[in-house]
């Protein structure tokens, strides 16, 4: 941010020569801005806007900012090396940062960015599936990712049904195709705001089943992670990373279309190119998942932690329940 300053009328009267001089000494004279390392969940999506808004919008320079934005090269780098210190921060999932803290990573959270489960059990409209006890002698697919099984075994269970029925099988992230092709009958892992519209936008008629309706808690999808030094020495830079962050999402709720422009402008097109209709449709499922009427976005709760808690070492995912006070924080108190 350039600092220059003008006093008074006399500038006006200054030799043009001092102000080329100025101009030249602008940039020795900008405000030296702190690094922020950020590394997302996945590829930039819908549920990243507001980041690409405030760094497009300038708000994290207005705060002291430099924010480089990361991907990850498979699903747990953003936690594991927000925990090591090699970024600052990352976005990651709820039941991952217990499961971290369990075995004694220094992982913190700072603020929950989607506030309830957007992994579904998603099916074709014909598969013959109404609730989750009907997934008994079915196959389900799952991405491989650990914290699947605990899903669906409480939702089938709380059903009535018996998990044991149910053929669960590693599909990688291929979960639309293993449902097109009908290579599993369900999936469970498919998220409502990315493999709905997108099988929806190539014509197939779905339908999923919510955890939440079954058993399963209401946990915070993702949330943003720091270690415990981070937290102790820089906690003021990274409350401004926040402040410039909700100034996006505030953003983004007003203008959300201004805001999909910015992320398209900012997709990993080789990768994981983006399609304007599913990624509108996205952003509708999210912004209901971001803040509640009585939850402000980024604030979290003792209580959501400690159900989740209780509900993996209830079904054996975790041994122990970590500390509540040492897994999360809420940077606005």
């Amino acid at each position: 941010m350039l600092a220059f300053s003008i006093t008074a009328l006399g500038a006006c009267n200054a030799d043009e020569n001092n102000d080329e001089d100025n101009q030249a000494g602008g940039e020795g004279s900008e405000e030296e801005l702190q690094e922020v390392d950020i590394m997302l969940d996945w590829y930039p999506n819908a549920v990243h806007s507001y980041l690409y808004t405030a760094q497009e919008k300038g708000y994290f320079e207005e705060e002291g900012l430099d924010v480089n934005i990361q991907f990850p090269t498979n699903p747990t780098d953003p936690l594991n090396m927000a925990a090591t210190g090699e970024v600052d921060l990352g976005i990651t999932y709820q039941p991952d940062v217990i499961t971290a803290r369990n075995e004694g990573v220094p992982v913190v959270s700072v603020a929950a960015i989607v506030r309830s489960p957007l992994n579904h059990v998603v099916h074709l409209e014909d598969a013959d599936i109404d609730s989750p006890q009907d997934l008994e002698g079915k196959k389900v697919g799952y991405p491989g990712i650990p914290v699947n099984e605990p899903i669906l075994e409480t939702m089938v269970e709380a059903d009535g049904g018996n998990f044991d029925n149910v053929e669960l099988i590693d599909i990688g992230f291929e979960l639309n195709s293993a449902i097109v092709t009908e290579r599993t009958d369900a999936v469970v892992g498919a998220y409502i705001n990315h493999e709905v519209p997108v099988l929806e936008h190539d014509g197939h008629e779905v339908d999923y089943l919510n955890p939440v309706d079954y058993g399963v808690p209401s946990f915070y999808e993702l949330v943003m992670v720091t270690n415990e030094e981070n937290i102790d020495n820089n906690v003021e830079k990274i409350r401004s990373f926040w402040a410039a962050a909700k100034k996006g999402y505030e953003f983004m709720k007003e203008n959300p279309d201004e805001s999909l422009n910015i992320l398209l402008d900012h997709q990993d097109q080789e990768n994981f190119p983006l399609e304007r209709e599913v990624e509108e449709e996205s952003l509708d499922v999210l912004l209901d998942k971001m803040e509640t009427e009585e939850e402000s976005f980024g604030s979290q709760s003792a209580e959501s932690w400690e159900e989740t808690m209780e509900w993996l070492n209830e079904t054996g995912y975790i041994e122990e329940t970590p500390d509540t006070e040492d897994i999360f924080t809420n940077l606005e108190e």
